[in-house]
């Protein structure tokens, strides 16, 4: 059994669909069966998540970092500044700690409050949360010895 310490950051808007890569990274650390040391918080929306990043990462207490959150174009401003934000920032976080950092976010350009959407986005966060935690595993474990 691998251990890891990870601590996963969840944006709030959106959260019933946001919490499904949770739901996915838990699900390949099981799969894989991984005792994982995880930590769950949760932001007010994705542009919070460098900041919490780099103060998690900050701690030395983190193998990894994950960041998940649902960026929509709301019609009232674009979505493509705050999503291109948070990328940065958390690529920034990384580079600057020596703490990989992953992003879950997801920045449709249709989402609407509907079935059909909410519940294509909350199976693709499944599917994303997944690949996180194979991601997270890998470089975990990468040797560059």
């Amino acid at each position: 059994m691998k251990n890891i310490r990870v601590a996963f950051i969840k944006a709030g808007w959106h959260k019933e669909i946001v919490h499904n890569a949770l739901v996915g990274f838990e699900q390949e650390l099981e799969a894989q069966n991984v005792d994982a040391e995880l930590k769950v918080l949760e932001v007010p929306g994705a542009f919070e998540m460098p900041l919490l990043a780099k103060r998690l990462a900050e701690t030395g207490k983190y193998d990894a970092i994950v960041a998940a959150a649902l960026v929509v174009d709301g019609g009232i401003y674009r979505h493509d500044f705050v999503a291109a934000a948070v990328v940065d920032g958390l690529m920034n976080v990384q580079l600057s700690t020596n703490v990989p950092v992953f992003s879950v976010s997801l920045t449709p350009h249709n989402f609407q409050p509907v079935d059909v959407l909410e519940n294509f986005y909350t199976e693709h966060f499944i599917k994303k949360g997944k690949e996180a935690a194979r991601a997270a595993l890998a470089i975990h474990n990468l040797s560059i010895d």
